[in-house]
């Protein structure tokens, strides 16, 4: 039986990517106590990252909220992993860090990282406002445009 989240995933007709296996020498996600911590993840799809380059170079503002809305699913998606498939048990989305790939003249790091932070919202509502950084990154492995670790609070 689907849970409540797995029904708000459908009705905003969201379906979550396939957790990516890690890269180099690290787990995707630790629990500990009640919270799961999420290594960074990028913004892949089915067929590898989907945003690559710069923003204030190669990307606009758009682009680079789409980047962090995909990244997010990946994220959800490690962490559906992480909690056996059950995200009823997210009681809280606690912190994101953001890292956007973009040149020294580029300001709009919290622009870009709302791409991320409003899914989770619309996913988890309340229980998805979150603390949140959101910082510029001289470049990303494999050029990707964003990459996001979070934290999250579970029963």
């Amino acid at each position: 039986m689907a849970g409540r989240i797995d029904a708000r995933l459908k009705e905003l007709g969201i379906v979550l990517p396939k957790a990516a296996a890690p890269v180099a020498n690290y787990v995707p996600w630790v629990v500990t106590g009640s919270l799961v911590y999420i290594s960074g993840q990028g913004p892949m799809g089915p067929n590898g990252p989907e945003f690559r380059g710069k923003l204030g170079r190669d990307l606009e503002v758009e682009e680079g909220k789409k980047a962090a809305r995909l990244t997010a699913l990946n994220v959800i998606a490690q962490l559906r992993e992480a909690l056996g498939g059950d995200l009823d048990r997210v009681t809280r989305v606690v912190k994101l860090l953001g890292f956007v790939n973009s040149t020294p003249e580029f300001n709009q790091q919290p622009a870009v990282i709302n791409g991320a932070s409003d899914v989770l919202v619309e996913i988890f509502g309340e229980a998805g406002r979150h603390a949140r950084s959101a910082v510029s990154a001289p470049s990303l492995p494999i050029d990707i445009a964003v990459e996001i670790e979070a934290i999250f609070e579970v029963s």
